[in-house]
């Protein structure tokens, strides 16, 4: 399952979609790297778009609402996708149809038929649509996953993450906020360390008595998955004091040992055998974006395509289902009620035809195994 390259020596051209907080860190991301050039900003907000130019110095940056029309305009190569999650399926399928590869925040879409919808506009097109799932790119995670190596099989990935974010805003009503927010990102790093999708979920939402949110801001979730290994995610967004990292606090028993990590600094191994260093896959979205254009100029397979990532959100879905309905939900449950929707949703024929041609969605999901 390949996809279109762009051949050039030069940088690549970009548009980025949404001029919010995030649209605005990451044309600055894009505004900086060597290798892209931010050619314009699209917004349905003409004030919002012209205030994200006027902070990152290009007062004379290319504007417009429509992201393919902007993209048309300046001559762009693909587009960052930066918008809120209710417009990650218009906007991606938009420019995958008019021949742009995309690169997209997290999570792909707002619901996993969403994303089933776009892996096979992304198949039908040729183009990659990536997604950034950021908090891969950290060196020390690529380097806990080395010292794994001479551990034998993993059985047990355990992550807690205990922070007291005031957001204000949208956060503090949402009805499950840690899991639908945040917990995409741990759930998504425990599927690269362990080179495993889930199974199923037993999950448990609650709210202490003194958080600050309407929903529920704590969670513990175990996942099965795939070879038997746990997952076991341990969360609460109202915790002062002690906070881990963002990136939670890590530790992974193996038949042979132990990996801990501070989800920050260098990861510790018990027993401490020497293991050669990870390559630095960057940080953060600057990671992601780098990753992105390496795919696009050299045709190289890049974490986080579109087939791969969907996996993560249905995490997401399969643990807030576990938590409203009280049981353990089966994965393929969730993938299978998704594929209908989609089908169900779907407006392209030709879109249409490719899910059809599946033959089961996991499959077509793990048809391109991610780079390790």
């Amino acid at each position: 399952m390949s996809f279109r390259t762009i051949a050039g020596d030069g940088p690549l051209r970009l548009v980025v979609v949404g001029a919010g907080g995030m649209g605005r860190a990451w044309a600055r991301t894009v505004r900086d790297a060597e290798d892209t050039e931010l050619v314009g900003i699209a917004d349905l907000s003409s004030a919002a778009a012209e205030a994200a130019a006027e902070e990152v110095g290009a007062p004379g940056l290319a504007l417009g609402a429509d992201a393919v029309e902007l993209a048309r305009r300046t001559g762009a190569d693909a587009i960052v996708n930066v918008t809120v999650p209710e417009a990650h399926h218009p906007v991606t399928t938009a420019a995958l149809l008019a021949g742009l590869p995309v690169l997209g925040e997290k999570p792909v879409a707002a619901s996993v038929a969403e994303g089933l919808s776009l892996a096979a506009a992304a198949e039908h097109t040729g183009q990659l649509f990536m997604v950034s799932q950021s908090r891969r790119y950290h060196r020390s995670l690529h380097q806990a996953k080395r010292r794994l190596a001479g551990l034998g099989a993993v059985g047990i990935v355990a992550v807690d993450f205990f922070k007291a974010p005031r957001f204000g805003g949208f956060r503090d009503e949402m009805a499950s906020p840690l899991l639908l927010d945040m917990a995409i990102h741990q759930f998504d790093m425990a599927r690269f360390l362990l080179d495993a999708d889930p199974v199923s979920v037993s999950c448990e939402e609650y709210n202490p008595a003194w958080s600050w949110y309407a929903g529920d801001a704590a969670a513990t979730a175990v996942f099965a998955m795939e070879g038997g290994a746990r997952f076991v995610f341990n969360g609460s967004w109202c915790s002062p004091g002690f906070e881990t990292s963002w990136n939670g606090s890590w530790r992974i028993s193996a038949e042979r040992g132990t990996v801990l990590w501070d989800g920050e600094g260098e990861p510790g191994a018990d027993p401490d055998e020497a293991a050669e260093p990870a390559d630095d896959p960057g940080r953060e979205i600057a990671g992601s974006l780098r990753e992105f254009v390496a795919a696009l100029r050299r045709g190289r397979e890049p974490m986080g395509r579109v087939h791969a990532n969907v996996m993560s959100l249905a995490m997401v879905e399969a643990a807030t289902q576990s938590a409203s309905q009280g049981r353990r939900v089966a994965v393929d449950d969730v993938l299978d009620r998704s594929y209908d929707a989609a089908l169900a949703t779907e407006r392209d024929a030709d879109v249409r035809a490719v899910m059809k041609a599946w033959p089961s969605v996991r499959d077509a999901l793990s048809l391109k195994k991610e780079p390790q």
